[in-house]
């Protein structure tokens, strides 16, 4: 038995980065995955980039899994509520894991503008997107993990504290993710079911690559443009780590954690797509970026 058989999950935001990596390895534990977002083969979302949640799907089931893909925009909440009851129905009521992973912001950021020189119309859509996606997906998946007493909800964001992070919007779309959980650990306690953030260090996600103009071979050329660059970690490190944490017969004890990549890392015993152990949060402590 793989210790995810027969659990099922959702991931809100898979088509790409570390969704996509999130879904693969629930698979690749032997979690039938529905794997959402809104880029479709022949129709891609307005972030304009080549992934598709059927691509995603078919990754999760070839890793041993079963991907299910379906489209969805998660600001829409007639969407989020046809997908869970979708999950119902196919899945006889169940749900064991929920990942809010939906972004969208990443045309939105303005980085050096100050927010009263920046445009609220994409600051305001970046928390739609961001944060209203979360509250409305969660809103409607949580309600079966409740019936059963038990479940798994993860906020992926970025950071692991409520520090500003170099834009007003930005900062307040990825902390506000970090006190969901937060609450949401506060208040599905009597129920038994857990909530937790979780966030990755300098991702090397399809995007990032792109940014650099390098390629997952020769990625390390990238660090003649950014030297923080060597220390990044793949998509698969907090992916794994969120399936561990996902099988831990312990789970509900960590309930309300700000989780990290390399703190998971650490705490299972695991390691990169490589094999490497890439570790942030020492890294940047290192640099004084915490300081």
């Amino acid at each position: 038995m793989k210790p995810l058989q027969d659990r099922i999950a959702v991931v809100a935001g898979s088509t790409r980065g570390a969704g996509r990596a999130i879904a693969v390895e629930l698979g690749a534990a032997g979690a039938t995955v529905y794997c959402t977002g809104r880029s479709t083969r022949g129709n891609p979302s307005d972030i304009g980039r080549s992934e598709t949640i059927e691509e995603t799907a078919a990754m999760v089931t070839e890793r041993g899994g079963r991907g299910i893909p379906v489209r969805v925009d998660h600001t829409v909440e007639e969407e989020v509520a046809a997908l869970f009851e979708r999950v119902k129905t196919e899945q006889n009521g169940r749900l064991d894991i929920l990942i809010n992973d939906v972004w969208g912001g990443e045309k939105l950021t303005e980085w050096g503008t100050p927010f009263w020189e920046a445009s609220l119309d994409k600051g305001l859509l970046m928390q739609r997107r961001g944060v209203h996606s979360h509250m409305i997906t969660s809103r409607y998946g949580v309600p079966l993990m409740v019936a059963r007493g038990a479940g798994l909800v993860v906020e992926v964001t970025d950071g692991f504290d409520y520090r500003y992070r170099g834009n007003l919007y930005y900062s307040v779309a990825k902390t506000s993710v970090i006190h969901l959980a937060e609450g949401m650990a506060a208040e599905l306690r009597p129920y038994g079911v857990a909530a937790v953030s979780v966030t990755p260090g300098f991702l090397r996600s399809e995007e990032m690559l792109d940014h650099f103009g390098v390629t997952e071979a020769n990625w390390r050329d990238a660090a003649k443009q950014d030297p923080h660059f060597l220390q990044s970690e793949t998509p698969a490190l907090v992916a794994r780590g969120i399936a561990a944490l996902a099988a831990d017969p312990d789970l509900f004890a960590k309930t309300g954690r700000i989780c990290t990549s390399w703190g998971l890392s650490d705490e299972y015993g695991i390691a990169d797509a490589d094999g490497s152990k890439p570790h942030w949060g020492r890294y940047a402590e290192e640099q004084g970026f915490y300081a």
